[in-house]
């Protein structure tokens, strides 16, 4: 392993394992001591790299944010239509449900952690809004607003509804009614 300012890697090796080490044990497991051995990485690194436990959780959760808008933007960027942009849509909503169970994870311990401490609100807002943004190429800021909503909503029933999640004509109609006037 290489050490101190030959390892350039380091400090992405301490954000991944802190998404890893949340995604399995939450926020509130989290401590320096553990994410420095998940990292394999010094302790020393820690307080070298980030300026204490927010710092790093908020890095984390926006790099995490980051990611998943870009799935936003793979999905919504194509669309040339109303009609494909309620497609994307559908499309982005399956995407999110039957992937990584981790994300799923990752997504509700930011959001519990926005829910206790205000502080982590600025990065669920930031992160709400440019996934909004993302929709309001394709719809006016209202429907925007509520196709984020149920994006989140749809999402999280499908992924935790194991035995039978709800359709994909179920989501083109949900998507529909908010979208069409």
């Amino acid at each position: 392993m290489a050490t101190g300012h030959t390892d350039p890697r380091r400090r992405e090796r301490i954000l991944a394992a802190t998404l890893d080490h949340i995604a399995e044990e939450g926020v509130a497991g989290v401590s320096h001591r553990k994410i420095a051995a998940r990292a394999a990485v010094p302790l020393g690194s820690m307080t070298y790299h980030f300026g204490g436990m927010d710092e790093l959780l908020r890095e984390a959760f926006t790099r995490f944010a980051d990611r998943v808008v870009a799935v936003f933007e793979e999905h919504l960027g194509r669309a040339d239509s109303p009609e494909q942009a309620r497609e994307a849509v559908t499309d982005l909503v399956h995407a999110l449900s039957e992937g990584p169970r981790r994300d799923l994870v990752l997504t509700q311990e930011l959001y519990t952690l926005a829910a206790r401490r205000p502080e982590y609100q600025e990065l669920t807002q930031a992160w709400m809004g440019r996934s909004r943004q993302l929709l309001e190429r394709h719809f006016d800021p209202d429907t925007a607003r509520q196709l984020d909503a149920l994006i989140e909503g749809l999402t999280l029933h499908r992924a935790l509804n194991n035995g039978a999640p709800h359709s994909r004509a179920l989501t083109r109609r949900a998507v529909t009614r908010i979208t069409t006037a």
